[in-house]
């Protein structure tokens, strides 16, 4: 059975909201008062989690896990377009962040302020944004989200910019004004770092790649009572999410209703395994034969000499 955790998510994603508009406004205050190049990128890095957060909550009602007419196999594929969204969100703040350290290099700008009262807030800030990371993460991993997962990665960038952020106007306290320059550029790259890692974990999911090795599930179903062999399998979704499992299946009997009662344990095996899965079965006579586990895989027979699995 597929659980449906989006009232959950979706509270999660308010309370982050308002805490990262909080924030962004004491980042943007921050740097329009020292002048710093590093707290406006900061700033907007902040403005981007905001967006997520409106994303996230936005792709969390469309994304309920039951089927209906319009989509058979659930909605749960826009939680993964929410999260190539905040990929793409990261990918402007870097570039922003790019261009206006460059500009710094290429021209004249009035010399960063700093104060003690400036470092105390940020320390305050990096506070929250270590408390949002960590309460995104876990409730994100209990619930399989991918949402709330890509957003404590974005969160955990944050979190490191902002430390660099500290450490350049630590040095500008000092009187190296280049430092707050400096420091624009691996602000950059721990953005774009940070998207690449949420552009590489929910790509495979909307390409349909195999979620669950073929070998492994056939090892689980050819040792169910009355399995005489199964081939052409194939999986996708995300495991511990939602699964999509298809096979076909020759079983040691002629009666349907033997051959029913076959499948349904092969089910409840899978189910067992990789909940939650929607498994689609298609039976063939006895007489068939196939070699084939998956598309583009191992024969049966091949495995059954490597995994010491007999197949028929």
């Amino acid at each position: 059975m597929t659980v449906d955790h989006r009232y959950e998510v979706r509270i999660v994603l308010i309370i982050v909201l308002l805490l990262n508009v909080s924030v962004m406004l004491i980042k943007a205050g921050l740097g329009w008062w020292t002048g710093s190049l590093s707290l406006f990128a900061d700033a907007l890095h902040s403005i981007t989690d905001s967006a997520n957060n409106v994303l996230g909550l936005a792709m969390n009602r469309l994304a309920s896990p039951e089927p209906d007419r319009e989509h058979p196999y659930g909605h749960q594929k826009f939680d993964a377009i929410g999260a190539l969204g905040i990929a793409a969100f990261l990918g402007i703040a870097c570039f922003e962040i790019l261009e206006g350290a460059v500009d710094h290099l290429l021209s004249q700008h009035p010399a960063v302020e700093m104060s003690p009262q400036v470092l105390e807030l940020l320390l305050v800030v990096l506070a929250v944004n270590i408390g949002v990371a960590a309460y995104e993460r876990r409730v994100g991993e209990r619930v399989n989200s991918s949402i709330l997962l890509s957003d404590a990665q974005h969160t955990m960038s944050d979190i490191w910019v902002t430390v660099m952020v500290i450490l350049g106007l630590i040095g500008v306290g000092l009187g190296y004004q280049w430092v707050d320059v400096l420091l624009a550029f691996p602000v950059c790259i721990l953005v774009f770092a940070s998207g690449w890692s949420v552009l590489r974990r929910n790509l495979p999911w909307l390409v349909d790649e195999m979620a669950i090795a073929p070998e492994a599930i056939h090892t689980a179903v050819i040792n169910v009572p009355g399995v005489l062999n199964c081939h052409d399998i194939a999986s996708r979704g995300l495991l511990g999410r939602q699964t999509f499992i298809e096979m076909h299946l020759v079983v040691d009997s002629d009666s349907v209703e033997v051959a029913h009662q076959i499948t349904e344990q092969v089910e409840a095996i899978l189910n067992e395994k990789y909940a939650p899965v929607r498994s689609t079965i298609h039976l063939e006579p006895q007489s068939y034969s196939s070699e084939r586990i998956s598309f583009g895989s191992v024969a049966a027979s091949d495995l059954g000499e490597t995994s010491g699995v007999s197949v028929d």
